[in-house]
């Protein structure tokens, strides 16, 4: 699967990830994009967008998108926060579908 990361997303959350292949917007250079502009490049590079943005899913049109949304909710971006979210993310990307929004966590 390919995985997408936001940029509120560490890095070393990718690590603890296996099995998939997983791609940063500050890695692909996107960090200035706004939101509308950056789900539009996405789908092109992945099948999952991962975030901690609650609001992302208010703000956009993610039904017609071409990947699927996980929404992680966590006290804060720090992998101590989110690493007990790991399994249900694990399931979340197993599962989710093309302009489906997941919320996992707290």
């Amino acid at each position: 699967m390919r995985i997408l990361f936001d940029e509120n997303i560490p890095i070393g959350l990718a690590g603890l990830l296996q099995g998939h292949d997983v791609l940063t917007v500050q890695g692909l250079g996107w960090s200035t994009l706004k939101n509308g502009a950056l789900m539009q490049r996405a789908g092109g590079v992945c099948d999952v967008f991962v975030t901690l943005d609650r609001s992302l899913e208010f703000q956009q049109k993610i039904k017609v998108l071409s990947f699927g949304v996980i929404v992680i909710i966590a006290r804060s971006s720090r992998i101590s926060d989110l690493s007990p979210v790991l399994l249900n993310l694990n399931d979340a990307i197993g599962s989710i579908k093309a302009g489906q929004v997941l919320r996992i966590g707290d």
